[in-house]
């Protein structure tokens, strides 16, 4: 039997993420699980905090669906990490890919599309794949934290996901980049070598570049562009209902 998520039911989430706001990662990981069941995914892109919830969901063997967006256009280290990642933990990370294949692609839109239109790119490549995926789940996993960007500043630890309807939980909200990686060298968890190269924030090859000292870690994306996000995240707003709602009494 399938549950899917009411109206009632977002405020909750709501509720349910300002009081974990205090709670650890693998304790909202674990609410989290007992609450949707298998109706719970995690979408990672196998960044150092993705690589963190996936050493919990591992090391603890929580019933947590995992998957990934495969591009067509990832790093060579990323696709070696992937692997790594399910030898270590035991453990099945699912590929979904975009409907068409790159040179489809290229095809219908002409040759490296990403130069001229980066955000139509990410659409097909990311944004509806993933929209297609979470149809079938109540709620998915991420590993924003509110440090990344000015978009992800007010993000709660479970919230409603507007974008694609349904809940979104953060386990690594409050973290910042020295606890994520702290957690990774403390536990001897596989990360994506290309960390150490100069590439703090990995994405597709074509839109991702190394950073020198003092920039942000996220200025190698879409360099040179007045783009930080590919989409996936959008701001958090009111559940459709709350932003109709008056006043409570």
């Amino acid at each position: 039997m399938t549950h899917t998520l009411t109206r009632p039911e977002t405020t909750q989430l709501a509720e349910s993420g300002r009081a974990l706001d205090t709670a650890t990662p693998l304790e909202i990981l674990r609410w989290a699980a007992d609450r949707f069941g298998s109706r719970l995914t995690f979408a990672t892109g196998f960044g150092a905090e993705g690589c963190v919830l996936i050493d919990l969901i591992g090391r603890h063997r929580l019933p947590v669906d995992i998957f990934t967006l495969d591009t067509g256009l990832l790093f060579p280290e990323t696709y070696d990490l992937w692997r790594r990642l399910e030898q270590r933990y035991a453990l099945t990370i699912r590929d979904v890919r975009p409907e068409r294949t790159v040179d489809e692609q290229a095809a219908t839109h002409g040759a490296e599309l990403w130069t001229r239109h980066a955000d139509q790119c990410c659409e097909m490549r990311k944004v509806s794949p993933l929209a297609a995926e979470l149809s079938g789940f109540d709620a998915w996993i991420t590993a924003i934290r509110r440090d990344q960007t000015a978009g992800r500043a007010d993000a709660l630890a479970v919230e409603w996901d507007p974008k694609f309807g349904l809940g979104k939980v953060n386990p690594l909200v409050r973290w910042t980049k020295k606890e994520v990686w702290s957690h990774l060298l403390r536990n001897d968890v596989p990360y994506n070598p290309l960390h150490d190269r100069g590439y703090p924030s990995i994405g597709c090859v074509p839109c991702t570049s190394t950073v020198a000292a003092g920039e942000d870690d996220r200025a190698g994306r879409w360099r040179g562009a007045p783009k930080t996000e590919c989409g996936l995240h959008a701001p958090m707003v009111a559940a459709p209902h709350e932003a109709n709602a008056g006043p409570s009494a």
